[in-house]
């Protein structure tokens, strides 16, 4: 049986608002990515995974959708969709569309039949509760953007669920014709030729519920903060099943890339849902690595900061990249559209910028799994530096800042520099294409501000240095293509407790491959047990000393091919 073509591919993620705006409107669009379709080429991309795109009131970055058939105008018309994939196809790219279905948006047609009465046809499309004894929400649940997750409805008396914003309310998968609608409008995208989705949050369709339909408290971690209503929402008891029936009713009858967001997923879930047998998706996004730097535990969540311990991120990797092997697939991935930058997060966005870009990128496309690249990430942009909280643009980052100062007594300083750090608006600033206002992202006022240090980081100037990161990157992407070590070999920690240097091997019959990777600033000496070996890769000029006693420089990233 032929590998699934997805496996030795590389992707690319589009925030469409961000990436290139073709009209001045200041909002990029589907012409705008069309015309950029030979940079990406350029790079060595084989998918684009593009960030929605439907009919939306924007009030979570169009991931609050009112009609899933429809594009929205600020990108342009189905007309620009249907040349802007024929495009890709020509130049052997295929597209993976963003799938949103734990929820919708309160415009949607579903949920606006659903407020009409409570006996209305489409009522049952939505959890709906009746409000507690004493009028308040049916339990204590806070939804991910802060607040409670529940939202009276008064013209029906009865509350309805949000995990995210207000104006997403969650769909009640319990509902067969609910599974059905959804089944419908992925046949429909992919009848138009897309080839896979990315599925948002998609273990949280299953909730579970006790014997009476209720929904329980979430316990109460230390007075003042709640468990998180996330982890009491993902992974319920119907999941599999659910998606079992996604593949059967739909995915079995197309060549699909698929993955599937799954925050709060352990190991097992992993290899329940991606099992190249019995597995329903092809991929998932976990998240345990993106938590690394945050306080476990911490009512703030991903706001609770703490430093990154190398060890930790060994560890996470490590156990998803064994735990996987033979059995399911990973995801690579550093950042995206609701991540900071990597090399502001994990690296040196300073002196050391390109190097540790570099350094980072080794890192990842080194492992099993699919990789993936965010717009931008392969120019080694920055986050961005907010002077205050007027700065966000994001719906997650104004409540947090809200909240934070306003009910729990947070200082505000501490709270911007957490937005700083984890806000969600350090990956969706204007893609830096040249030097010209605006960083050549639109002739007209951005709908954000473009980064102010565009001037220094754009891909014109990077196509033009043959040492840049995009070169990096596309060298990279061109040896994992090339050598199928890098796609199929098995993955072996190296050097576990080393608290500078992350090394591993990829292992496939008798070739040996070495990743090698200075995680900071330092100059480490690497003492692996292997003497004969060719460079293939390096982010540094190449020595010519060998692998024994190696003095690695800053950030500095090699892979080698042992003999």
């Amino acid at each position: 049986m032929a590998q699934p073509w997805w496996k030795s591919s590389v992707a690319y993620q589009i925030y469409p608002r961000s990436f290139c705006d073709s009209n001045g409107d200041g909002v990029g669009d589907l012409p705008g990515i069309t015309s950029k379709l030979d940079y990406l080429r350029t790079l060595g991309i084989d998918v684009v995974w593009l960030s929605p795109i439907y009919q939306s009131p924007n009030d979570d970055g169009g991931y609050d959708i009112s009609d899933y058939r429809a594009i929205a105008p600020e990108y342009g018309s189905m007309a620009d969709f249907d040349q802007m994939l024929a495009q890709m196809h020509q130049r052997g790219i295929r597209l993976m569309m963003d799938l949103m279905v734990n929820h919708t948006s309160d415009e949607h047609p579903w949920f606006t039949e659903a407020c009409k009465s409570k006996d209305n046809p489409y009522r049952n499309y939505y959890i709906w509760r009746a409000p507690a004894a004493d009028g308040g929400p049916p339990n204590n649940w806070e939804a991910a953007f802060s607040g409670s997750a529940w939202e009276f409805h008064a013209p029906t008396g009865e509350y309805y669920l949000h995990m995210f914003s207000k104006k997403q309310p969650e769909l009640y998968w319990e509902n067969a014709l609910v599974r059905a609608e959804v089944h419908a409008l992925m046949r429909f995208w992919l009848d138009k030729g897309v080839d896979g989705f990315r599925m948002d949050v998609i273990n949280m369709v299953s909730k579970t519920y006790a014997a009476d339909g209720s929904l329980p408290n979430a316990p109460v971690v230390r007075p003042g903060f709640l468990q998180p209503a996330f982890t009491l929402v993902t992974n319920g008891p119907r999941l599999v099943e659910y998606l079992q029936e996604m593949r059967r009713e739909v995915l079995d009858h197309y060549d699909t890339i698929t993955v599937g967001e799954a925050p709060c997923a352990t190991l097992r879930q992993g290899v329940e849902i991606t099992h190249p047998e019995t597995g329903a998706l092809g991929m998932l996004f976990q998240f345990e690595h993106m938590d690394l730097d945050s306080v476990p535990g911490h009512g703030e969540g991903k706001w609770a900061l703490q430093k990154l311990q190398l060890g930790d991120l060994k560890t996470s990797l490590s156990r998803w990249q064994d735990g996987l092997a033979g059995r399911g697939w990973n995801s690579l991935y550093l950042s995206n559209h609701d991540q900071p930058r990597p090399v502001s997060r994990f690296g040196d966005d300073g002196v050391h910028r390109v190097a540790s870009a570099k350094m980072l990128a080794t890192l990842l496309h080194g492992m099993q799994g699919t990789p993936y690249v965010y717009q931008g990430e392969e120019l080694g942009m920055t986050n961005k530096p907010y002077a205050s909280v007027d700065d966000c643009y994001d719906l997650e980052s104004r409540n947090m800042f809200r909240t934070a100062t306003q009910e729990r007594g947070i200082d505000p300083e501490v709270a911007l520099q957490a937005i700083r750090t984890k806000g969600r608006d350090n990956a969706r600033t204007p893609m830096q294409w040249n030097a010209s206002a605006h960083a050549g992202f639109t002739t007209g006022t951005p709908w954000q501000p473009v980064n102010p240090n565009y001037p220094a980081v754009h891909s014109e100037a990077a196509l033009a240095d043959a040492d840049s990161v995009f070169h990096y990157y596309r060298a990279l992407i061109a040896l994992r293509k090339a050598h199928s070590v890098l796609v199929d070999g098995r993955y072996k920690l190296l050097l576990a407790e080393h608290p500078e240097i992350y090394a591993y091997l990829r292992a496939l019959g008798k070739k040996r491959w070495l990743v090698v990777c200075n995680f900071y600033g330092g100059t480490p000496v690497l003492d692996v047990p292997y003497r004969a070996a060719q460079r293939v890769i390096g982010n540094y000029p190449e020595t010519g000393v060998g692998l024994q006693n190696m003095v690695l420089r800053p950030y500095e990233a090699a892979i080698f091919r042992l003999e």
